[in-house]
């Protein structure tokens, strides 16, 4: 159940200057879903010196959370490190250290400052979850939630109203160490204290905010779905192949990659949940054209095509 799902120019945060006072605040994070993300998130957070537990359903799932860490952080102990092999083991047993592993997330959240949840797409398992966890949670500990497609206002639907003053989205991106931004999402119960405070945290964590209303898809998924959604109707309409759109939007558009190439990064399957349910029922979406079904795509998804994550999408891997 808390196994994350695989998913990748910002309004960087203005306002006043934030405190050391609301840095420190926050020294004990929680995350929910030891999987790609939520073992991300867990990393970031413990190489900049928090005390972190990870979550998971069973020791199985945590075990390859913290297998998927390690490999990381050696990854980067070696850049650091380059020609010392025992500083490299230094520095990954030091960052682990901070890291402990738990399968009871009540327990777990009992002395949180925040809780990060980074478990499956599901709307009804994540309301569930914070239902159990805002029991056991401090009633000053920040709740958060990971997700890249569902509404922080009904995730937090089932929590009382300090609960929701306390609730907000933090949307990290794939792979968490690597990507820096961080998109800071505040719901209309959220107090401004606990955004400017996730906001420092972000900061301190070596990422970068970018605040926005809890509207579908937040900023980067709303402008970015729409470009990849005509990416591939310009395929079903036969104007050009998927490399040439790729390599046009590279080399025209300066992108890193091209759409073709990033749907099948983010999952082709995660794209058509994400588009089908904002085309039934998002807000202010509702049957909006630009997240109208596609053939193409939802062919490629049957036939088990999703990208990288199956060795074929688009292209084969």
């Amino acid at each position: 159940m808390y196994s994350a799902i695989s998913k990748s120019a910002p309004l960087l945060a203005r306002g006043p200057s934030f405190s050391t006072t609301a840095m420190a605040s926050i020294s004990r994070i929680t995350v929910i879903g030891g999987g790609q993300m939520g073992s991300g998130i867990a990393q970031v957070a413990a190489t900049h010196k928090h005390e972190v537990t990870l979550v998971d359903v069973s020791q199985e799932a945590l075990d390859r959370g913290k297998a998927y860490m390690a490999k990381s952080l050696k990854r980067v102990a070696k850049k650091k490190h380059a020609e010392d092999e025992a500083a490299q083991s230094q520095f990954v047993a030091e960052i682990m250290s901070r890291v402990s592993l738990s399968t009871k997330p009540q327990e777990a959240v009992s002395r949180a400052d925040l809780v990060i949840e980074a478990i499956v797409e599901n709307l009804k398992v994540k309301q569930d979850l914070f239902a159990q966890l805002s029991k056991a949670a401090p009633q000053q500990a920040i709740l958060a939630s990971n997700t890249s497609s569902l509404p922080i206002g009904k995730i937090a639907e089932l929590l009382d109203s300090q609960r929701k003053q306390r609730f907000i989205g933090l949307h990290f991106f794939n792979p968490v160490p690597q990507m820096k931004l961080v998109e800071v999402v505040r719901t209309k119960e959220a107090d401004q204290e606990v955004v400017d405070s996730a906001v420092a945290w972000v900061k301190a964590i070596g990422k970068a905010p970018a605040v926005c209303k809890d509207t579908p898809g937040f900023i980067v998924n709303r402008l970015l779905l729409p470009y990849m959604m005509e990416a591939i109707r310009l395929l079903e309409r036969d104007v050009a192949s998927a490399q040439d759109i790729d390599t046009a939007m590279k080399l025209g558009a300066g992108y890193p990659m091209g759409p073709f190439e990033l749907c099948d990064y983010v999952g082709l399957d995660t794209i058509k949940f994400i588009v089908d349910g904002w085309h039934k029922d998002g807000e202010g979406l509702k049957g909006n054209p630009l997240f109208a079904s596609s053939t193409k795509l939802d062919e490629l998804v049957k036939q088990g095509r999703l990208g990288v994550k199956s060795g074929k999408g688009f292209y084969d891997y």
